[in-house]
């Protein structure tokens, strides 16, 4: 049973076709550009595929509720030439099958839990460090959706002493996304995260602010497991330090061996690599199939 998914990023578009194991047979990328040059790439890349169901994990935020006018659409993101924009209902015009919808970071919580870094586990929470921070949940078996969907990566935490950098989101400054995305370490030091990979007092800083996150996610949702992917997770030597950073904030409340003891298994890297999102946008698929 084949299977389409794409990974609806605001850097980029991942495309791929796989099936109701999480094997991906063929993937491509393209930048998030403008809407209709998108779609067209999405639509000519899935029209002669065979798709029975379409699997969509998106950036946001987005409407979820499908009882609203506006479910399918990205709604308030400060991404040009994207703000209402209806990408179900686009998906719609050009393919009469099932389409499973939502946000980028929970799809890649559930393709972590269905065949990756979570599998035999009822819940974990996906954090992507990259051009901002999204987080994403799955709790009991289900995804989190409320009154829109987890926003986390807006959470509010306290600045370290020494930084004096002013934050990077043009909402609310200094939250979590704000200090800690990609773009928040490009502007406090003048260089790309990629480029400061040897100099420990940036990542000791990000691993400051991610275990805030962290903390406040683990002590809210309780989840099973931790992942932290994204391209400034791919600094491998953030791990240790955010492990660290997190046992201190927690400061032995949290009794429990996984924090205590084994936290090198419970804040992980993605299994699936890469293709995280991706599988969950197939298991989306599938779910909207079924």
């Amino acid at each position: 049973m084949l299977f389409g998914a794409i990974e609806a990023g605001g850097t980029k578009f991942v495309c791929g076709i796989g099936d109701e194991t999480g094997q991906v047979y063929e993937r491509i990328s393209f930048p998030t550009t403008i809407p209709d040059e998108v779609f067209g790439r999405v639509i000519n890349f899935f029209q002669d595929k065979n798709i029975q169901a379409l699997g969509v994990g998106a950036f946001g935020p987005v409407n979820l509720d499908p009882q609203s006018p506006a479910y399918g659409h990205i709604t308030s993101t400060p991404k040009p030439y994207w703000k209402n924009v209806d990408v179900v209902g686009t998906l719609k015009t050009h393919f009469n099958i099932p389409i499973g919808f939502d946000t980028d970071v929970n799809a890649a919580a559930l393709g972590e839990l269905k065949w990756g870094a979570a599998k035999g586990l009822d819940s974990c929470i996906y954090m992507t460090v990259g051009t901002g921070i999204g987080v994403g949940a799955v709790v009991e078996g289900k995804l989190v959706h409320g009154l829109i969907h987890p926003e986390m990566g807006h959470t509010l935490i306290r600045r370290h002493p020494g930084d004096v950098f002013v934050g990077n989101c043009p909402y609310h400054r200094d939250c979590l996304e704000g200090m800690a995305a990609g773009p928040a370490i490009e502007k406090r030091w003048g260089k790309k995260g990629q480029e400061l990979a040897g100099d420990e007092k940036v990542w000791e800083l990000e691993a400051y602010y991610l275990a805030q996150g962290v903390a406040n996610f683990l002590l809210t949702l309780s989840t099973k497991k931790v992942i932290v992917g994204g391209g400034v997770a791919k600094q491998r030597q953030l791990f240790p330090l955010i492990q660290k950073n997190v046992q201190m904030l927690l400061n032995g409340y949290i009794a429990h061996e996984m924090i205590l003891s084994n936290i090198g298994d419970y804040i992980v890297p993605p299994s699936l690599g890469d293709n995280a999102g991706l599988c969950g946008a197939l298991a989306l698929a599938n779910e909207a199939f079924h």
